[in-house]
């Protein structure tokens, strides 16, 4: 981890995605992060993919290097240790994630009656409180329906399968915990964020356009693997190597009709429609099913052993289509000779590459990425550190099954 939030100490109550990633990031850049779990664990905890054994890679995953006290929350001491935690005194403490309901021991307004100055960022599924997850979200957006087949029904969606929401999610509720936390340093003020997937979902196809092309009475539909409103798609080779490529900028599309060798044909369009391909990338689009055909058949003709030289020596935008497996075995710059990643032996019993902070300091070492906990595997340091409980109340504690280790 990197060490530029090393005075801040975050307390998180959360499952899945959204929260711990949020978290995660803050952790990445030197945040201390202390999880409170259900003894045994929360509902993520054995969540896909899974090692043969059974143990979560999701949720290794997604709580490295954070702290973990395991607390029984259904009982009341439980629940009033948890609110100790979260409330804490201390310089650079009471900022707290979790997705947990708005109302309840964890609310906002229960918080800060114990400490004034809290920021607490609460991840929701919608606004008003309803369960909303990533799927369900999408379905509500109408994103399904933008993906897939031109050649499907209109009744037919096409889910994703990234949790974009989720991991936008965290990344955003870092960011505002960050926010918040720098107006506290200045004003004393605490803060409540609530984060709706739905509103980063809608806000998001806001931002690029397309709530405004709807409300003005666009109805957008799909497209297969075309790229909307440019010049983009997948065309498979000589030798049956299928490739992704893009050409938005005038030197993408100057660069793949030249490495095609597509100049004379693409002019002989061009004046046939009376447009310029070279300086409106819109007019690629509109005019696809006249330059598809055209650039099927140059990629069909050429072998991806001379094809693909002389589109990267052309600055074209291009990738070979991979599955995961193959990409981590065929690409070192991903995996193996990434220094994003080092082999770190995590509580599952499995050693495996793992990221650090996805982000880069320049001139300085990456960030070493750290294992994820065990569930309570700090529950006397916690105890101690955070809440400074003498070794005797922490025995009572453990001997009354109210806190585990692991």
């Amino acid at each position: 981890m990197y060490d530029l939030l090393g005075d801040l100490t975050i307390v998180e109550g959360a499952s899945f995605i959204a929260a711990p990633s949020c978290a995660l990031h803050l952790a990445q850049m030197g945040a201390k992060v202390i999880r409170f779990d259900p003894i045994g664990g929360g509902p993520d905890h054995h969540r896909w993919p899974q090692n043969p054994a059974g143990h979560s890679l999701y949720w290794e995953g997604l709580n490295k290097g954070k702290q973990s006290i395991a607390i029984d929350l259904r009982r009341p001491e439980g629940r009033e240790l948890a609110v100790d935690i979260v409330t804490a005194p201390g310089k650079g403490r009471g900022l707290f994630v979790t997705n947990y309901p708005a109302a309840g021991f964890l609310s906002h307004a229960a918080l800060v009656s114990r400490r004034p100055d809290l920021i607490s960022l609460r991840v929701q599924g919608w606004s008003d409180g309803r369960n909303g997850v990533d799927y369900t979200v999408n379905a509500a957006v109408g994103v399904p329906f933008l993906s897939g087949s031109s050649e499907l029904l209109d009744d037919q969606p096409v889910n994703s399968a990234l949790p974009a929401w989720d991991l936008l999610g965290g990344a955003y509720g870092a960011f505002c915990l960050l926010a918040a936390e720098r107006r506290r340093r200045a004003s004393g003020d605490g803060a409540e964020i609530r984060l709706a997937l739905s509103d980063l979902a809608i806000g998001s196809l806001a931002h690029m356009g397309q709530v405004a092309e709807a409300s003005l009475g666009g109805a957008r539909g799909r497209y297969g693997n075309a790229l909307f409103g440019a010049f983009g798609r997948d065309f498979v080779t000589a030798d049956g190597q299928r490739c992704m490529v893009v050409a938005i900028t005038p030197r993408q599309w100057s660069g793949l009709v030249a490495a095609l060798g597509l100049g004379e044909a693409v002019v002989a369009l061009e004046g046939e429609l009376g447009v310029s391909f070279a300086t409106d990338e819109g007019q690629r689009f509109v005019h696809r099913d006249r330059l598809f055909p055209l650039f099927e058949a140059a990629f069909t003709r050429a072998p991806s052993a001379t094809l693909f030289p002389a589109l990267e020596a052309a600055g074209v935008c291009w990738e070979l289509y991979r599955s995961l497996p193959e990409a981590i075995a065929q690409d070192p710059r991903l995996v193996t000779r990434n220094d994003l990643f080092a082999p770190v032996a995590h509580p599952s019993g499995e050693t495996y590459p793992t990221p650090g902070a996805m982000a880069r300091l320049a001139g300085e070492a990456p960030a070493r990425p750290l294992r994820a906990p065990r569930i309570g595997e700090h529950s006397e340091e916690i105890l101690s550190s955070v809440l400074g409980l003498s070794d005797g109340e922490i025995a009572r504690l453990f001997d009354h099954g109210i806190v585990t280790g692991s």
